[in-house]
């Protein structure tokens, strides 16, 4: 009898937590945002001068456009309108209080003079160039100190013409590192929704430092080939909210960072409180959802629901290395569709990468608390290839609920980890078989201890002659 009471309270906290997963959000849940909100001023980008035949340089009329209506910024904003055309421009700096709105056929191109990019210092948390020393060519559109800045529209097209830079990079002929095409720095009050964005010299959308960042309704393309073309990379930034994105880029769909090394950890910002939801999309090398390798400042309280990735290599991946240091902790991934893909999911210990010489080899990166629940995979090569770090922690690793169609004769190859599963087929790894119920849920990110006092409660109401 016991045996079947321990069935039925299996069960019920599973129906438990197809329920209340979300709810213990709270106030993280993603606001919907009225991006139609109407600025009191707005001028049109052809009032200083541009010209939209996709030849004239446009980089002063933006920057003279977004200089006027700084005047307006204390008096309830302002919008800056790009109508229909093919509008060629170098970098330009957005201010506060702004609204960046592109017609259905608006087209900004970056221009494909790298003079048109200028050099920049390296991010403080990196402590130079990501690819180069020393410092790096300005993203297209920028931004830095920040409040209420929307990037928006009726589906225009923000294009990089990325090529000439993935040559360069290809040909080893940069001087610095590659720009992104929309890197805003400690900001504020965020929104990029409703465009696409196409051919990143590098890295697409990159919130750095910032908080209340949302980004919604996108579309993210770049050739399965391009280099380091990520799609959407939160770095050091706290409460951001990424939902109804479609990426299709040469690197990672969305890579979550917090600083390089012995830099990350002294800056000491992590990425925190980080929505992710209705994802879709593929590439060829990497993966759907990276943290890391850049974490050195700490990652934690990451959600991610509703993911679908397909053609790919990797689904889910944690990348980090001896000399990363930082955490990554109370991470949780659900409702997750793999089709595709050869490895479901990674933890890859081996980024061993540095930004210099004085980086710190003693410095382990705490990784704890991680949970996958609902995963299900057609074709798949590889379950979960899981490798920690030899005398590091990685623990509390959770599996719940995953059924993977996997084509290879060894689908778990795990070391230097250590954690729980139930209803894992194929047959997790030695170190994950030990079951989450009923002794682990409170060592499990949010399978908490009260929904197996509230699932042992119903199951009692509803079974009265079962004794426990």
């Amino acid at each position: 009898m016991k045996s079947s009471f321990s069935l039925v309270y299996l069960l019920l906290v599973l129906v438990f937590f197809s329920h209340i997963t979300w709810a213990v959000k709270g106030n993280l849940l993603c606001k919907q945002t009225d991006i139609g909100e109407i600025r009191p001023h707005s001028v049109t980008i052809t009032e200083f001068g541009a010209v939209g035949d996709g030849v004239t340089l446009n980089t002063k009329a933006f920057q003279n456009a977004i200089f006027y209506l700084n005047s307006f910024a204390d008096k309830g904003g302002a919008k800056l309108f790009v109508p229909a055309g093919r509008w060629l421009t170098g970098s330009f700096d957005l201010i506060s209080h702004l609204t960046l709105w592109l017609d259905k056929h608006a087209v900004i191109l970056g221009s494909m003079n790298s003079d048109d990019w200028p050099v920049v210092d390296p991010l403080p948390s990196y402590g130079r160039g990501r690819e180069l020393p020393g410092g790096r060519h300005r993203s297209l559109i920028y931004g830095r100190n920040l409040t209420d800045v929307i990037i928006t529209g009726d589906n225009g097209t923000i294009d990089g013409q990325g090529s000439v830079w993935w040559n360069w990079f290809r040909r080893k002929t940069l001087n610095y590192t590659r720009p992104h095409l929309v890197e805003l720095m400690n900001s504020t009050g965020v929104v990029i929704s409703n465009l696409t964005f196409l051919n990143s010299p590098f890295w697409t959308i990159h919130p750095v430092y910032c908080s209340h960042v949302i980004v919604q309704n996108v579309t993210i393309l770049a050739p399965l080939d391009s280099p380091n073309t990520d799609g959407i990379d939160p770095d050091s930034s706290d409460d951001v909210c990424i939902e109804d994105c479609y990426i299709s880029t040469g690197d990672d769909l969305i890579s979550i960072k917090s600083g390089w090394d012995e830099y990350g950890i002294s800056f000491a910002r992590p990425s925190r409180n980080i929505i992710i939801r209705r994802l879709t999309g593929h590439n060829r090398k990497s993966s759907g959802i990276a943290i890391g390798s850049e974490m050195s400042g700490g990652v934690s309280e990451v959600y991610a629901e509703n993911i679908y990735f397909f053609n790919s290599s990797t689904g889910i991946i944690l990348k980090t290395a001896r000399g990363r240091g930082g955490y990554v902790r109370n991470i949780y991934i659900s409702n997750v569709t793999l089709v595709g893909v050869d490895t479901a999911i990674f933890f890859n210990s081996n980024f061993s990468q540095h930004p210099d010489e004085f980086y710190d080899p003693n410095a382990l990166p705490v990784i704890e608390r991680i949970t996958f629940k609902d995963v299900i995979g057609d074709n798949i090569k590889v379950a979960g290839l899981l490798k920690g770090i030899e005398g590091d922690s990685f623990r509390h690793i959770c599996l719940l609920n995953i059924t993977l169609d996997v084509t290879t004769k060894s689908p778990w190859n795990c070391s230097n980890i250590q954690g729980y599963s139930t209803l894992v087929s194929p047959e997790t790894c030695e170190p994950l078989k030990e079951s989450i119920y009923p002794k682990h849920y409170s060592d499990c990110y949010l399978l908490p201890n009260h929904l197996r006092s509230s699932a042992r409660h119903l199951a009692k109401e509803t079974f009265p002659d079962i004794r426990s």
